[in-house]
Order: structure tokens, then C-alpha cells, then sequence
């Protein structure tokens, strides 16, 4: 989602912060800012407003309103009556599906009395269904940023350029096809966002932006781009990846500002000398050095398809009706044959972190990847596409199938799935054909045999175990029905380290399932093994139980005396009309049913180890990793040069998809706050094949100027999942049920800096800083003092992946060459100064951190901004909308 502070000018006009202006005299009102759109029903409450304030609302100067809100037309009435507007956001986005994604907003125009708010300079109208602008927008001549992204717009006006005073458009994620000629008269425009439409064109025009300083127009369809780009003398960023380039104008690389010239996944085969030798272009992705295709008609097989490569921060791609194929940053490939697409296509892609919510497993299921999901939903490709995911390999693959599943909307469904290993990485993959796109992962399941039932009858085999069949005599039904088998193996080991009695013996365990909820019309015969060490010639039919299990695995009824057993010297035979569990002991027990429930338990849980690590450099730096037992070792002895820690903690039993959380304790607590925090404790989602861990710093109130700071770490279990057994749940109640394990932490003694060896911020001076905007919270001094600590020797990459030149990083590496604490803070910090005004750096530094392959970092400030959007949204519910709040309870309370 794009996002964009009101400009900088408004909060400087007034002279302190807008969450900081005199409060309205209204006791509802307190501050000349009204941010609704966090309330399902934030219309109405403007309504109310009005009604019953209408002369404060006068004031008002800064409106937020949810697009998805049904009294939005009503509410569109009113606002034109607020002639001291300055700023308003009328988003969509707000209502979001059970997965997470975003849903447009109503809005499909504007009253034509919006043209008579002379004063609004920001205005917001992302995530709607506006298919052309709004005629209004033209008269909102002081406007300086628009933002229409994510909406359905085919073209702008012919008089968009009397919009004189713009300094920031994004119109990202439409379908322009073309951009009218007056947009060159933009002649304060900085900063140009067209990303993610349908352009095949630009005007010459467009080299009259003489103050633009980023233009981006990545992910269109242009084939060419005008000379009159090198016109644009401020520009440091142009962005033209994922396009249809097959050429480029040498005068580009003149810009004398321009640090970055992104040309990723084009068509280029030849590069002018002078932009393919600049160390600020990126060309990866296009079929450079190669001739041009035989102009001889070809069979579509024969051709060469486009390849593309996105790098890590992309989340978009277009495909034609040429076909190409397509390689993700994470591994995943695509395969788009000649003919898929009829008209030119984006792709939009993210990968999700698996929730149980909605990620619903089988009972021994395996998750072995993170979800997939890929826009358009619904669409019909013309020929199937290939999908091709990596996985997490399981331990083996004998008697279990990996598959690709994928959501309808509704449920999940298991697709035909082929499984390969890569030569060089030895690494797997799975791969599937679809028509339509939706959401994907990869799971591990026991072997599915299946097969259709006619009325003449048929015969079923297990491919795990060939001795065990279903046999369907004729006349067993009257419509064909469809059959499912699963058999899992359980050795006489396993059943008797959990019963502790070496007498005890059972068969594999069989499921029947079918997609008719009818019965069988005649008794359906099933064969099944004797248990191991037991044959027709020794065997104590008083000892021998067949027991029924639902499909939940429940309960389990012994039915032995309900139906007839046959025996052969190897087989036990036996009729049924109706499918579900079923499954052979042998055993002297009486109560083998709850025998049973215990062992199938048992089956589906894991043994785990808990291990709490500290970095040897940096001891606050703590690593948590929940691990399957047989994986502790190598896990350990990968990260033993560079972590240090306790034994891992006692081994403890886990089922897949379970909640668990850590919390710090004993004087050590969270260094900051995170989304992922719930009530003080980190949350995790136990899978076994997927990695449990995660990196976060810790602090100490005490004073460890003095002495070291010996805490603790513990984890606990979460609520109890729906699907465990209820024998499971009531173990887990009662004072200290919860508890896992508990490991040691110690934050060694705070050196004292002397002056023989001065601190490593002796001699800077940081300004306060205030990155990004106000409905997120800010990136602040203290942030980035704390992302310093982590960057490292990577600095130089992350610099120039910033924007900073080659000269500046040189510079810095100078100036400071013995120190590398300075040099880091002096990189990052002239960044920030550079950028303080800019609404995207934020964006910009996590793109960077992921570019250098500090995928952490970029998580810390993902998670910093995270909270300052959780953090604001609290304080919105406290600001100007409830009668007893004091000004002083409504401050925000920023990052």
C-alpha cells in the first residue's frame, strides 16, 4: 500500500505538528484533524458531527474517510461546506478479505462542488473504482499532491497540466494506455509515479519536467522512451523495469544528477556503451548480446521466450501474448507459454506467512512452504501456466507424496503435482498447471490412492502397501462415486515406545473416504495385514481388535463383535458400507480404544528443543529457534562461530500449525515493540519442516554500568488449536499447563567510555528526524541510531543502494576510515538529511536494506513502522471523538 504524509508545507504553516495545532472548542473536536477512516462506521460519525457541531467543523483542515464506508455518498455532500480544507484521504483498503488482502473503496467520482475547496493541497483517492478522474480535480488549483493509485483509470484529462502547483502524482496500479501532452506543463512536479499500467507511449512533453526528481514508469508496456527524458536535468531516479524496452537513448546516461537507472526485465539486446559501463545501472533480465529473431515465421515452440528476473522489493511482472518465463527473488518460477495471455497482463505476486486461521492442514499433513498468492483471481489464462515452488525437503519421501494445494476462495484442493530436483542445489521443487490464479503452498501428505467406483464394481490397491485392498462387488452403487485411500505404516517400535508394553502390535492404519454421502448399496470387503509377528497359524482371536475411528481420530469404537473377521495365514478380511478409520491390534489390554486415541495422538505430534542464542558480537542481539529434535545438532553447529548460548532446553512435544509464544523475563525485555508482540510475548507458529526462529534485540531497565543483567527467556504455549484431541486440551489447563521451557539470558556489564577511548558518536551531532509520515509513525533519531548498530560492514552497499554516489561513499570511508561506527552513522544520516522531505524514504530504506541482502533490517523497520501504525490508530480512537478524553491522553504517541 502507498502512503503519503500531507505535505511538509502544512505542518510548517502552522508551525507545529497537525497533531500538535490548538485544540477546536468543541469537546468532541480535539484538534483541527478528523482521522474516521479507522471506525467501520466513521461516516456516520462525521455526520453526526456536523449536526451537532457545525461551526467547529468549520475549522477543520484534515479529513480521513474509509471509501469502503456505506454512508460515503452522504458523507460527500457535506465535505465540500469545509472551506478550510487542507488535506483529504478518501481511501479504500480499509475492509480487507480473510486473507488479508485489500478491497476497493465505492468511490466512483466526485460532486463537482469539491472544485470549490480552494484551499486542499493533499488530496487522497487510492484503492477505489475510479475509471476516469474526477472533472472537479482540474480546479483544485492549489493542489500539490494527488494520489489515485490502485483504481481503474484509462486516461487522464487533456487539461491535467493546469494543475500548476503539483509537486507529487502517483497514479500507480490503473490502466493508462497514454498520458496527455499538458502533462509537461507540471512544471513544480517532483515527483511522477505511473507504475503498474498499460503505457505504450510517452509525449514528448514529458522532458518538460525540468524539477522532476524520480520518475517512475516500471511495469508498462513501452516499447521506446523519448530523447526528451534528458531534458530532465534534477532527475537522481528513473525507474523503467519490467517493460517491452528493445532500446534506450545513449543521452540518458548525461543526467548529471541520476543515481539509479533501473532497466530490469526488458527486451534490450544492445545497450549504448556509455549507460551499460555506468555503476548505477541495472540491466539484469534482458536477452543482451543476442541476435534478432529469424523474421521466418517460427512454430511457437521454437521461439525464444523473453526471461525475466525480479529482484527482491518487486512484486509485479507483465506477460504478453509471446509467453516468457519468469524467476522470483525466493526461487519461484513461472512458465507463461505462447498464446496464456491474449492481451497484455500484470502479474501481481506476494508471498504470505501461514496462518492457521485459514491455512487449514489435514490430520497428518506437513506444510513445506510459505503461501503463494497471485493476482489476478479468477481470470482464465488461455493455456494453463506452470507453477514452479520450492520446498522445504522433508525427511523422506517414501510413503508420503508432496503436492501443490490451492484455495478456491471457499477450500483448499490438492492440484496434479510433479516433483524435481535441481542438479546443482540438490534443492526440490514442485510444480503444477492451472488456468486460474488464487493462492498456492506445498504439503506433504500420506500417498492418495484413488480410483471411480462404477455400478459393475471395481478393485482399489494401496501403493504404499500392496497388501492392502477394497474390493467393490457389483451392484455396490448406482451413480459412480469417487474413492479415496491413505495408509500410514506404523512400526512395532513406535507402538510399543508409546504403550510401553512390548506385547502390543498393530497394522497400518488405513482411511476410506468417499465423495458420496450415501452408503454403499451392497458390503464393500477390505483386506488388511495381520499385525507384525502375528499369522493365521499362532493367532488368539481373543486378543485381536478392529477398531472403527471418525474422521477426526476422536474416538475409536472396537467393532470387532459387529462385523465377521476372516482370516488367512497373512490376512485379516472384513465387510463395511460405510468408510472412515479403520485399523488391527493385537494386544492383552481391555480398553483399546483409549489405547489407541493415545497412540494416533502421538503419531501427529513433534519432538522439539527450544534453543535461546546470544550474537558474540553484539550480546543483545538474542536468536529463538524452536527445533525438531533430530535437526538440534546441525542446526547448532551452523551457528556456533557466531552465536553462543545454553544448552537447548529439555525436549517437549509440539503438533504441526501450533501457536507458541516467548517472553523475556527477569530484568531482559523486548528492545522494542513489534506486531508480532502479544501482551509483552513474541508469537510463533510451530511447522516443522519451516523455520521457527526469529532475531530480535533485547534491553534491561537496570543499571549495567555496574553489573551484568542475568535474565531468562520462556516459552508457552498458545490457545489450544481446534484440532487437537480433547484428552490433549485438558492436560493443558491448570496453573503452569502452558509452560514449555525456560532458558538462561545474560546482558554482559555496559563498558564506560574514557577519554582515551572515546564513544563511537563523539562528534556527531543528530538533528531530530522525522522520516516518513504521520499515520505510520516516523522513523526517529533513536531508530536510526538503533538500525546503525546493525548494518555492518555492508554500509558502502546499502549507501549506494540509497542513492548516495560513488564519491559520497568514498568520502565518508575517508573521513572516517579508521572508525566504522562513523562511518555508518555518517552514511546513514546524510541520507536521512537528503530525504527528511521526501514521503517514500522509508520505503526507499527497506528496499535498500533488502537490495544489500539485509533482509533483517528491513524487517526491524518494517516492524518499527508497523507498530507506529497500531500505535496511531490507538491514539485516533482517543483523539476528538470521545467526550471524556483530555487533550493531553490524545497525544500520539510516535515511534
Amino acid at each position: 500500500t502507498q502512503e503519503m504524509a500531507e505535505p511538509p508545507g502544512l505542518r510548517d504553516e502552522r508551525g507545529e505538528g497537525a497533531l500538535g495545532a490548538p485544540a477546536l472548542a468543541s469537546p468532541c473536536l480535539a484538534d483541527n484533524r478528523l482521522n474516521l477512516d479507522v471506525y467501520p462506521d466513521g461516516c456516520g460519525r462525521f455526520i453526526q458531527l456536523l449536526e451537532r457541531h457545525p461551526g467547529d467543523l468549520a475549522q477543520v483542515e484534515f479529513v480521513r474517510l474509509s471509501s469502503n464506508d456505506r454512508l460515503l455518498g452522504t458523507a460527500l455532500g457535506i465535505l465540500p461546506r469545509l472551506q478550510s480544507l487542507k488535506s483529504l484521504v478518501l481511501k479504500g483498503g480499509h475492509a480487507r478479505d480473510e486473507f488479508g488482502s485489500w478491497q476497493p473503496g465505492s468511490l466512483t467520482t466526485l460532486p463537482t462542488d469539491f472544485g470549490n475547496l480552494r484551499c486542499l493541497t493533499h488530496l487522497d483517492l487510492s484503492f477505489n473504482r475510479l475509471s476516469t478522474l474526477p472533472s472537479c480535480i482540474s480546479h483544485l488549483r492549489s493542489l500539490r499532491a494527488l494520489l489515485v493509485s490502485h483504481n481503474s483509470l484509462e486516461a487522464l484529462p487533456e487539461d491535467f497540466g493546469c494543475l500548476s502547483k503539483l509537486t507529487f502524482f502517483s497514479a500507480m496500479r490503473n490502466q493508462l494506455k497514454g498520458l496527455p501532452r499538458s502533462i509537461g506543463e507540471l512544471a513544480a512536479l517532483q515527483d511522477l509515479d505511473l507504475s503498474g499500467n498499460a503505457l505504450e507511449y510517452l509525449p514528448e512533453e514529458v522532458g518538460n519536467l525540468h524539477s522532476c526528481t524520480e520518475l517512475d514508469l516500471s511495469g508498462n508496456q513501452l516499447l521506446s522512451i523519448p530523447d526528451a527524458l534528458a531534458n530532465l536535468k534534477c532527475l537522481r531516479r528513473l525507474h523503467l523495469h519490467s517493460n517491452l524496452l528493445v532500446t534506450v537513448p545513449a543521452s540518458l546516461a548525461s543526467l548529471p544528477n541520476l543515481s539509479r537507472l533501473d532497466l530490469q526485465n526488458n527486451r534490450l539486446r544492445a545497450v549504448p556503451p556509455e549507460i551499460q559501463s555506468s555503476p548505477f545501472v541495472r540491466l539484469r533480465g534482458n536477452p543482451l548480446g543476442e541476435s534478432e529473431p529469424s523474421p521466418q515465421p517460427e512454430e511457437p515452440s521454437a521461439r525464444r521466450l523473453q526471461r525475466l528476473f525480479l529482484a527482491s522489493g518487486e512484486d509485479s511482472f507483465t506477460v504478453t501474448s509471446e509467453g516468457c518465463k519468469v524467476l522470483l527473488a525466493c526461487g519461484i518460477r513461472f512458465y507463461f507459454p505462447p498464446g496464456a495471455a491474449s492481451v497484455p497482463l500484470r502479474i501481481h505476486f506476494r508471498t504470505l506467512a501461514p496462518d492457521p486461521q485459514w491455512v487449514k492442514l489435514r490430520h497428518h499433513d506437513i506444510l513445506l512452504s510459505t503461501v503463494l498468492e497471485l493476482r489476478p483471481h479468477g481470470m482464465e489464462f488461455q493455456q494453463e501456466v506452470e507453477i514452479w515452488m520450492p520446498f522445504a525437503s522433508p525427511q523422506t519421501l517414501h510413503q508420503r507424496e508432496v503436492v501443490v494445494r490451492t484455495f478456491s476462495g471457499q477450500n483448499w484442493s490438492d492440484l496434479r503435482t510433479k516433483v524435481e530436483q535441481k542438479k546443482k542445489s540438490r534443492k526440490h521443487v514442485a510444480c503444477c498447471s492451472v488456468l486460474h490464479f488464487s493462492w498456492f503452498l506445498v504439503v506433504s501428505r500420506l500417498v492418495e490412492n484413488e480410483c471411480k467406483v462404477p455400478a459393475e464394481g471395481t478393485l482399489l490397491f494401496s501403493s504404499v502397501d500392496p497388501d492392502i485392498k477394497v474390493i467393490f462387488p457389483p451392484g455396490v452403487t448406482e451413480k459412480t462415486r469417487s474413492v479415496k485411500m491413505q495408509v500410514l505404516p506404523i512400526s512395532a517400535e513406535e507402538i510399543e515406545e508409546i504403550t510401553a508394553d512390548a506385547g502390543c502390535r498393530a497394522s497400518p492404519l488405513l482411511c476410506l473416504s468417499q465423495d458420496c454421502l450415501v452408503d454403499f448399496l451392497r458390503p464393500v470387503r477390505i483386506q488388511l495385514p495381520l499385525p507384525g509377528g502375528v499369522s493365521g497359524l499362532n493367532l488368539d482371536r481373543s486378543r485381536l481388535h478392529l477398531l472403527h475411528g471418525d474422521l477426526q481420530g476422536q474416538t475409536w469404537d472396537d467393532v470387532t463383535s459387529q462385523v465377521v473377521l476372516e482370516f488367512t495365514h497373512l490376512y485379516a478380511i472384513f465387510e463395511v458400507t460405510h468408510f472412515s478409520w479403520y485399523w488391527l491390534w493385537y494386544t492383552t489390554k481391555t480398553y483399546i480404544g483409549g489405547i489407541a486415541k493415545k497412540v494416533y495422538e502421538r503419531l501427529r505430534m513433534y519432538q522439539v528443543n527450544f534453543i535461546a542464542l546470544q550474537r558474540k558480537k553484539d550480546p543483545e542481539q538474542v536468536l529463538l529457534q524452536c527445533v525438531p529434535k533430530h535437526k538440534v545438532d546441525p542446526v547448532l553447529k551452523k551457528l556456533q562461530d557466531r552465536y553462543r548460548g545454553p544448552e537447548p532446553s529439555d525436549m517437549v512435544e509440539m503438533f504441526e500449525g501450533e501457536q507458541f509464544f516467548a517472553a523475556f523475563e527477569r530484568g531482559i525485555s523486548i528492545d522494542m515493540d513489534r506486531p508480532d508482540c502479544v501482551d509483552g510475548r513474541l508469537s510463533f507458529i510451530f511447522y516443522s519442516h519451516l523455520k521457527n526462529m526469529k532475531e530480535i534485540y533485547v534491553t534491561s531497565p537496570v543499571d549495567r554500568k555496574g553489573q551484568a543483567v542475568k535474565g531468562q527467556v520462556s516459552f508457552y504455549r498458545g490457545a489450544v488449536p481446534e484440532s487437537i484431541p480433547e484428552e490433549a486440551s485438558r492436560r493443558r489447563k491448570g496453573p503452569d499447563s502452558l509452560w514449555l521451557a525456560t532458558l538462561p539470558i545474560k546482558l554482559p556489564k555496559l563498558k564506560s567510555h574514557s577519554g582515551d577511548n572515546p564513544s563511537p558518536l563523539n562528534g556527531f551531532s543528530f538533528p531530530p528526524l522525522n522520516l516518513g509520515n504521520a499515520e505510520t509513525g516516523y522513523l526517529t533519531q533513536a531508530n536510526l541510531l538503533s538500525i546503525a548498530r546493525r548494518v555492518g560492514g555492508d554500509w558502502q552497499t546499502i549507501g549506494l543502494n540509497l542513492g548516495l554516489t560513488y564519491q559520497q561513499i568514498e568520502r565518508i570511508g575517508y573521513n572516517h576510515r579508521e572508525d566504522l561506527d562513523k562511518q555508518i552513522l555518517d552514511m546513514l544520516f546524510s541520507w536521512a538529511k537528503q530525504n527528511s522531505e521526501d514521503p517514500k524514504c522509508v520505503e526507499k530504506l527497506i528496499t535498500a536494506m533488502k537490495e544489500s541482502g539485509r533482509q533483517d533490517i528491513a524487517d526491524e523497520i518494517e516492524a518499527i513502522i508497523e507498530l507506529g501504525r497500531q500505535k496511531y490508530r490507538e491514539s485516533i480512537r482517543r483523539v476528538g471523538l470521545e467526550q471524556e478524553s483530555s487533550t493531553e491522553d490524545s497525544a500520539v504517541a510516535m515511534v
